[in-house]
């Protein structure tokens, strides 16, 4: 189903590209600790970020925000349509308000009226931890309660005039939040913002999100991600490009191939693998670099990138393309470094 176009600060949803958003974990109203923040998000590759709006001092903060940082800044409000608008009005590009805790009726209608005087979506987040209680007892925590329940609250957006809508349907649990996004693409031709909620700590997180998120975004679903992570924010962009590239839909970008190896390795090439990819991130450029174990699938993957190494007891294979250079082992990083550095001129 072709998605409607929603603008979120210059950021187009829904037309084709999948943006990267992460949020701020520092307190809003501290200026120049969540400008830092956003900076080093914009560094990473972030394309929105959001601040969560606790109190008056949070929402009045957005406007000196927006004027330290370059990417669109979104404001996540809980309980208060009063601070809603005061976010809006500080000139926050987006709101993302909760279907189960922002008022009813009353509040978004509140909300609504703002944004229509401001020209700003909203993004109408649906999680299991608040979902509509009538949904909720009918459906119990279900992807049927997680839809309607968003649904449910677009409906009272539309009716009041606002039509810029992006939907979320998250909960921690992938198997449940993918049968959600599912159901909500089949109703729906709102932009759709894709995340597994509260996924936790270290690899688990990575891969509840890789799994949930890239699951959906091979089927065609997902216009917008946020990978969450109990860490540093940046770390939640970092994984977020890793899923978008995973699925082939970023190509900017130096692809590591590198070998898991094995007994028969005969230098460091877990350890040059991961100095390899330390060098190439973040770096813009369309290529493949291939750092292998051993003689067995080595020069074969190697011929295949643009730059490549095989390794072996007393000496290592560089390939450069169509070319081939024997260098013995001791010297092969650096080599291999220098026709690295070529590379990514």
């Amino acid at each position: 189903m072709e998605r409607k176009k929603v603008d979120v600060g210059g950021v187009v949803l829904g037309g084709g590209k999948v943006a990267v958003q992460s949020m701020t974990t520092v307190k809003t109203s501290d200026v120049e600790e969540c400008v830092a923040q956003i900076i080093r998000l914009e560094e990473a590759g972030c394309d929105i970020a959001r601040v969560a709006v606790l109190d008056e001092a949070d929402a009045h903060s957005i406007r000196a925000i927006k004027n330290g940082v370059h990417i669109p800044v979104v404001a996540d409000i809980h309980f208060s349509p009063r601070l809603a608008v005061l976010a809006v009005e500080a000139g926050a590009d987006k709101l993302r308000i909760n279907p189960g805790n922002i008022g009813g009726q009353k509040g978004i209608a509140q909300v609504a009226d703002c944004v229509k005087a401001h020209g700003i979506p909203v993004r109408v987040g649906a999680n299991t931890g608040s979902i509509e209680p009538n949904y909720l007892r009918t459906y119990g925590r279900s992807a049927e309660a997680l839809v309607l329940s968003a649904l449910d609250n677009v409906h009272i957006l539309e009716s009041l005039g606002i039509d810029d809508i992006v939907i979320s349907v998250k909960a921690s649990d992938v198997p449940l939040t993918v049968k959600a996004y599912r159901m909500l693409s089949e109703r729906t031709e709102y932009p759709l913002h894709l995340g597994v909620t509260e996924a936790g700590v270290g690899e688990s997180a990575l891969i509840k999100s890789g799994i949930g998120i890239g699951s959906l975004l091979l089927e065609g679903i997902g216009d917008t991600i946020r990978v969450s992570l109990s860490d540093d924010p940046v770390q939640e962009v970092h994984a977020a490009h890793e899923i978008l590239r995973a699925c082939g839909l970023e190509k900017d970008y130096v692809e590591v191939v590198a070998c898991p190896t094995c007994g028969r390795c005969e230098y460091d090439c877990m350890g040059l693998a991961k100095r390899v990819h330390a060098r190439v991130r973040g770096v813009k450029k369309s290529c493949k670099v291939a750092v292998m174990g051993c003689i067995v699938n080595g020069p074969g993957e190697a011929k295949d990138a643009d730059l490549g190494i095989a390794g072996g007891r007393e000496y290592c294979v560089i390939f450069q393309r169509e070319k081939m250079f024997r260098v013995a082992r001791a010297d092969a990083e650096r080599v291999f470094f220098e026709f690295l550095e070529e590379l990514l001129k």
